[in-house]
């Protein structure tokens, strides 16, 4: 693949920081080593994550000084209705803070004691609201996905002989909905194909089950359809993306990431009666179903971003940025997740620091190696991400343990992807001298974001 430029120019920098060596060992210790308690004003360049990190465009910068503020009825909520419905095709949407508020919101509608919420891979903060209302999660994904090394155009694929073994074990009606990640983030950002998705949906609508899509990237994933499924090689981005929604019930979305906005997101749905008891439930835990929790600034802003997130000559070079950084990787001999995915590129922890057991947190340990390094902020996604059984207490094991290298949307350039792999590549070079951790400090919930950790002697 070559590596196209830019589709745009820079018209406003902002300075960031260049620390020493010297002062990011005193800050990765005063953080605990753990990468999200770093300040963003110590970090180089930050690839802890892509939600809310986008460089807005011009468009949107002007759309927010059209927000209406009124409590009620925002013209830039029934803007983001109109845009919402064109490009998604769903007849109701009720905005959220971001997406944990919509996740929060479809959990607690659908879902009762006792229930199971098969999903392809498990998400963080999806499976705590699931597991908070009384689910059990079920992993569906093919096996596949779980091997870094296995090459296959579509590992977020549902394996429909693993949901049809569950609906005939548990009941279709202890089934609320399928959760089905387009892309599948923990499994490195892997893609799933429209054939799969058609099948789900055939099989869910035979058993009366909804399909809602965990939709972040769903524009990542629909490039990926019209590049891999050869059927769709001349489809435009905004078709693929419509049909996709169109075999799905509803969906939860983090505006954040493929809507191109700072904040906000919303749930969707077909079923008016659904919609009904959104719009009472939102009331309670976001705000007035016409704002859910945002400004209207951020609706309108959230609207043009859906609108450019479709453009072919974006997202081709965002997935591009993603396949450099990977190939430069690859070609020193850096384990990674293959095929890389479209948001960013997953460091394979466990062959990279083969010496460390993942009991001693081996990804948590590289991403803090390379934060001393060069000042590249990245993100644990292993046994750390997994949390504990809720049953047990025990921690939960993933086959993958990895390191995420996230790349924000039109906010870095191919010459700080340049600093990243060459970083990358010297610690691989000299990974024996990297050492595990110890956790000191653990939360009950979603601990990576807040756990401590200390180096083991």
């Amino acid at each position: 693949m070559s590596y196209p430029a830019e589709p745009y120019k820079i018209k406003v920098v902002e300075p960031i920081a260049m620390t020493t060596r010297e002062q990011r060992i005193q800050y990765i210790k005063d953080a605990g080593y753990n990468t999200f308690l770093l300040q963003s004003k110590q970090t180089y360049i930050d690839l802890l994550t892509d939600s809310g990190t986008t460089a807005m465009s011009d468009n949107q910068w002007a759309g927010m000084m059209l927000g209406d503020e009124a409590y009620s009825g925002s013209i830039n909520f029934y803007h983001l209705q109109d845009v919402v419905s064109e490009y998604y095709g769903y007849k109701h949407v009720v905005p959220t803070h971001q997406g944990r508020g919509a996740e929060n919101l479809l959990s607690s509608l659908l879902i009762k004691e006792g229930d199971y919420v098969p999903g392809n891979m498990y998400f963080t903060t999806t499976r705590a609201h699931q597991e908070r209302n009384g689910a059990t999660f079920v992993d569906i994904i093919i096996d596949e996905a779980h091997d870094s090394q296995k090459e296959l155009p579509f590992k977020g694929n549902v394996d429909i002989s693993k949901l049809e073994k569950l609906i005939n074990e548990v009941g279709a009606d202890r089934i609320p909905y399928v959760c089905l990640a387009v892309t599948v983030n923990l499994a490195g950002g892997q893609p799933v194909s429209m054939a799969n998705m058609r099948e789900v949906s055939k099989l869910c609508r035979k058993n009366k089950i909804l399909v809602m899509y965990d939709a972040t990237r769903c524009v990542e994933n629909a490039y990926f359809i019209k590049d891999r499924e050869p059927e769709y090689k001349d489809v435009t981005i905004a078709a693929i993306l419509k049909e996709m929604m169109s075999y799905s019930d509803g969906c939860t979305m983090s505006g954040k990431k493929d809507c191109l906005v700072n904040i906000g997101g919303f749930l969707c749905m077909n079923d008016d009666s659904l919609y009904q008891k959104a719009s009472e439930l939102v009331v309670l835990y976001e705000g007035m179903p016409s704002y859910g929790g945002l400004a209207g600034r951020d609706m309108e802003a959230m609207a043009r971003g859906i609108v450019e997130s479709v453009d072919y000559a974006y997202i081709h070079h965002r997935i591009a940025q993603c396949r450099y950084l990977a190939d430069k990787l690859e070609a020193a001999g850096v384990p990674i997740v293959k095929p890389v995915g479209g948001h960013a590129v997953f460091l394979d922890a466990k062959a990279f620091l083969s010496h460390i057991p993942q009991d001693q947190f081996p990804a948590q340990s590289l991403a803090a190696e390379l934060y001393i390094d060069s000042g590249v902020r990245s993100m644990e996604r292993g046994i750390i991400s997994a949390g504990r059984d809720k049953k047990t207490g025990k921690n939960h094991t993933p086959k993958l343990e990895l390191v995420r290298l996230t790349i924000p949307r039109r906010v870095y350039t191919y010459a700080h992807l340049d600093v990243v792999a060459d970083s990358v590549i010297h610690l691989y070079k000299n990974r024996e001298k990297i050492k595990g951790l110890d956790m000191v400090y653990e939360p009950k919930f979603l601990r990576f974001f807040t756990a401590r950790f200390e180096p083991l002697k």
